[in-house]
């Protein structure tokens, strides 16, 4: 069973939509009782920084992600919200992966980077099984993660930033899984089924 996290934003439809097409059972919920019972946890991205950060306070989230096993997967705001900080609204976030997270420069591109771009995949990870290097992917966002360590995948835009990361546990990444056509499924199925 995948836990899906209600933070009172988010693609949790269009998530929905695409565990159903994988045959995957799932519960949306906001509650730690009934979330614990999951065997992996996704947060769905839509929004900004600042709002996700006080909604999953105010329903009593922040502490307890820190500290789960439970294998985690963030898409969009859900992996820009594992960085130590968002440079949006000044935010401090939930510190799994150190770095913060940057506005794009309009000066140098259009913002929000929107439409399909590719990932370069960095080093070995699960959450790329069965996905080529290069493969393009669907994006929607105006902030980024830096490059570090724990960046498994990157995109240009013009210059680099982390499309996917993972540490431990957990896992994030920038594009939208749920709205990428079969690559995309492809990763919500190596999560589900190898993380």
């Amino acid at each position: 069973m995948i836990g899906i996290i209600d933070y009172g934003a988010g693609n949790i439809r269009s998530l929905g939509n695409a565990l159903e097409r994988l045959g995957v059972e799932y519960v949306v919920s906001r509650s730690i009782n009934e979330l614990q019972h999951a065997d992996k946890l996704i947060l769905p991205g839509v929004g900004e920084a600042h709002s996700t950060m006080q909604s999953l306070k105010q329903v009593g989230l922040v502490q307890w992600l820190k500290t789960i096993s439970t294998p985690f997967l963030g898409i969009c705001i859900g992996m820009q919200i594992l960085f130590e900080r968002s440079d949006e609204r000044e935010t401090a976030c939930l510190g799994i992966f150190p770095g913060t997270v940057a506005q794009f420069d309009p000066c140098r591109v259009k913002v929000p980077h929107m439409g399909w771009n590719q990932v370069s995949i960095r080093r070995d990870s699960r959450l790329f099984h069965n996905i080529r290097d290069g493969e393009f992917f669907y994006f929607v966002h105006s902030f980024y993660a830096p490059v570090s360590e724990d960046t498994i995948g990157l995109t240009r835009y013009p210059g680099p930033f982390s499309a996917a990361v993972q540490r431990g546990n957990y896992y994030g990444v920038q594009f939208h899984a749920e709205k990428s056509g079969q690559a995309g499924l492809q990763i919500l199925r190596n999560f589900v089924e190898l993380c």
